[in-house]
């Protein structure tokens, strides 16, 4: 046999046993190579950034990291993340100006060591820098981080959370702002080795706002990079949306939002364009509802609103209707729409529509006065077959479960504790078109944290959002998160092999 006939042979076996799905076919049965369906397999490494949460030097910051149990039964892996090197190219365990001891970049900030309980890390001040992490092996599928700082007084106060992300190189944020009354910044984080390339784009109400240094923004290795939004425009706009793209490398990308009258929080981005959005989760006591919508093509959309409640979907009196111009940020302001009763915004295309594709995010405040509130929840996609909240308390989370088609039943896993205690299992019902907001299971015997996972069990789709209340100083404090699907596992294909082809 030649040495190309061996080589073929040897690659066969290779890619055998690497999906541990191909079958060979002998020479003379007649067989061909066929493409088999598709399986899934757990992921076997993911990535996650964390934004800087430094923001003054009351900032309270908890990380929260998570690997849903009986994702994998591969090697043991770990799950770490780091310090970015943007804060920490001195940090070897020194001193710094201010007699304060500098962090090891090398040293994990939060390391967790087995699937199904949460490991928690704390951090204070404004000198918080990003993190970069990794989680490999029966770690990898699922893992999920939370990152949630409080903030008790000043101009940036407020309880601010938000899912780190993974890295991507197209990203879009409504409900964004260039107002004198805001300071938005959006974070970009740099996993990898060499450095990336961004490009941040503003759209206001009429078009797109000049700017002449959103381009070619270069993120160092393993760095992180805050922009302040206001910087890249002289035009003042309320409702901005932000799209950020990559022309080199991957960058995680989030809009820390800040407003004097209302506080702060994380602005994460909206799901793809699409022409049918779900927004899960606004809060019963909602005093302000403030709907931002682009579409990102050619054409213009219109959308049909809807409010999917507890017994099923109405139209705002007024707003029954968006009209989206092409490339311009549409803003309707929803007011106390929920009226005391937990609702998600569907949006879906109107009569005679084209569904042409947008992007969406909702603008949440609750309270009145000085007693004033703001969180942020972006479009979503569907849990599916999984998905995390990882940081949860003893009391303070409301899970909110939108079904907005078919009727589905979702069982929802609360963890062990970070500190103690053990799982509980409880499952729902969502019926079709409604949206049922409940205060979800507590692990019995709970000690400190603990994460909450939803799995589909039938019907759906279902979208949810987990919202965290934590009161301070007569504020109803509160930061919503969306839950779509993790990406724990991916398509492998699986193939027929036919050696026939290596003979002479």
């Amino acid at each position: 046999m030649k040495s190309t006939s061996l080589s073929l042979i040897a690659g066969a076996a290779a890619l055998a046993a690497v999906t541990g799905f191909a079958a060979f076919t002998a020479p003379g049965d007649g067989g061909t190579t066929q493409a088999r369906a598709t399986t899934r397999l757990p992921v076997e490494r993911s990535s996650l950034l964390c934004p800087a949460p430094g923001l003054s030097d009351l900032a309270e910051t908890t990380y929260t990291s998570f690997t849903p149990a009986g994702g994998s039964g591969g090697e043991a892996g770990a799950a770490e993340l780091k310090q970015s090197t943007s804060t920490t190219a001195d940090g070897d365990g020194k001193k710094d100006e201010k007699g304060k001891k500098k962090a090891d970049p090398e040293k994990p900030v939060v390391s967790l060591k087995e699937p199904g309980k949460p490991a928690t890390a704390e951090a204070s001040g404004a000198d918080a820098p990003a993190l970069v992490g990794t989680a490999t092996g029966r770690l990898a599928p699922g893992w999920t981080t939370q990152q949630t700082t409080v903030v008790e007084a000043g101009g940036s106060r407020g309880l601010l959370g938000v899912s780190c992300t993974g890295p991507g190189t197209n990203f879009w944020f409504p409900a964004a702002s260039t107002a004198k009354s805001r300071e938005d910044y959006v974070h970009l984080t740099n996993p990898d080795a060499s450095a990336a390339v961004a490009d941040i784009e503003l759209y206001g109400p009429d078009g797109t706002l000049k700017s002449d240094v959103g381009e070619g923004i270069t993120v160092p290795a393993r760095s992180s990079v805050p922009v302040l939004i206001s910087t890249l425009t002289s035009e003042a706009a309320e409702d901005v949306t932000v799209h950020v793209t990559t022309r080199t490398g991957r960058v995680g990308a989030v809009v820390r939002t800040a407003d004097d009258a209302t506080g702060s929080d994380w602005l994460a981005a909206s799901a793809d364009p699409a022409g049918t959005l779900v927004l899960p989760g606004i809060p019963a006591d909602a005093t302000s509802v403030r709907l931002v919508a682009f579409a990102p093509g050619d054409a213009d959309a219109d959308l049909k609103v809807k409010l999917l409640g507890k017994n099923g979907a109405i139209s705002p009196a007024g707003h029954e209707d968006i009209h989206v111009k092409s490339r311009m940020t549409a803003g309707v302001d929803l007011k106390d729409i929920t009226r005391g009763e937990t609702g998600s915004l569907l949006l879906t295309p109107a009569e005679g529509g084209k569904g042409t594709p947008v992007v969406a995010a909702l603008r949440v405040v609750r309270g009145k006065g000085d007693g004033q509130e703001v969180g942020y929840i972006p479009a979503t996609g569907p849990v599916g077959a999984q998905a995390t909240a990882a940081d949860n308390r003893a009391k303070g989370s409301t899970l909110s479960l939108t079904a907005p088609g078919a009727t589905a039943t979702v069982k929802v896993i609360a963890s062990a504790g970070s500190g103690g205690g053990e799982q509980t299992v409880k499952t729902y019902t969502v019926k079709g078109g409604t949206t049922l907001a409940v205060t979800p299971p507590v692990p019995a015997g709970l000690k400190g944290g603990y994460a909450l996972t939803i799995r589909t069990e039938s019907g759906g789709p279902v979208h949810a959002a987990r919202t965290l209340s934590l009161p301070q100083n007569g504020v109803e404090m509160f930061t919503v998160q969306t839950l779509p699907y993790d990406g724990g596992t991916v398509e492998v294909p699986a193939a027929e092999q036919d050696l026939s082809v290596l003979d002479d």
